[in-house]
């Protein structure tokens, strides 16, 4: 009788493995299952990368602000709707200096949720909503992102071929600020102590594609982190930059815990 069932068990076992190993891929910064991503990259040179979703927005000028105070670079993973809606700021993070990434067009989500609303969004609606927030970026800004970052954090099936497609490479974070629902003093205190040489940092200014997006709180921290960090000795910058320090501590012989390289950018295109 026991032996009989020893086939069944396994086959549960094994589809329990498989599901938890996919729930891993969708949500979990650092898993490749789905698609490369890049959650830290280890170096010497105590560099970590400074990195704000869901912008351009209203308040982002002060944020600009706040970070040409400190001579600060960072990467913003802005979404298309909110380029096309605010090209003057977009354009005027790229003339501060800073870096853009693909944050899609829209906000979507790109992997389904439970309930009656599922989401099924197909491997082709993905990659066209991804291809025309780069296209938009590239109309009004003259960028064409190389660094993509799901909305949420959260990957599906069809990104990898997405991102291989599009020419960009897929980046996470290692510590986020919850600075979209906590006080100031709670961002602060988690950045402080979460914060790692190779680390990849995520806060917001913007609000998915919402209008005035409040930055009042992840400001105020981020104005207490940042001489902190810098005290700390902490080297701030764009993802890129952080490639760039973990790629020398590959040459010289140490092991990179991050996907291979960045991609060569992808040619420019016109805004359809």
């Amino acid at each position: 009788m026991i032996p009989s069932l020893l086939p069944a068990t396994f086959a549960v076992a094994t589809l329990t493995g498989a599901t938890a190993a996919v729930l891993r891929g969708v949500h979990a910064p650092g898993s490749q299952l789905l698609a490369p991503s890049i959650s830290q990259v280890p170096n010497r040179s105590r560099q970590i990368a400074l990195t704000f979703d869901d912008g351009p927005s209203e308040s982002t000028p002060a944020l600009l602000e706040l970070l040409a105070k400190y001579r600060i670079r960072a990467t913003f993973f802005v979404c298309g709707k909110n380029v096309k809606r605010l090209p003057h700021i977009a354009r005027a993070i790229v003339e501060a200096g800073h870096e853009l990434g693909n944050h899609t067009h829209r906000h979507i989500r790109l992997c389904p949720r439970i309930g009656w609303d599922m989401n099924l969004l197909n491997s082709r609606a993905m990659l066209e909503d991804m291809r025309r927030a780069q296209i938009c970026i590239q109309h009004h800004t003259g960028i064409w992102p190389r660094y993509f970052r799901a909305p949420y954090g959260l990957r599906w099936f069809g990104l990898r071929t997405a991102q291989r497609r599009l020419g960009v490479q897929g980046v996470t974070w290692s510590v986020i600020g919850h600075d979209w629902e906590w006080p100031r003093d709670r961002i602060a205190a988690h950045l402080l102590r979460h914060t790692e040489p190779g680390g990849i940092v995520c806060l917001h200014d913007g609000r998915d594609i919402r209008v005035d997006a409040d930055l009042r709180e992840m400001l105020a921290a981020l104005e207490t982190v940042l001489p902190i960090w810098r005290a700390r000795g902490f080297r701030i910058g764009t993802v890129h930059e952080l490639m760039r320090a973990g790629a020398r501590k590959k040459k010289s012989g140490s092991t990179l815990r991050s996907p291979d390289s960045v991609p060569r950018m992808a040619s420019s295109r016109s805004e359809s």
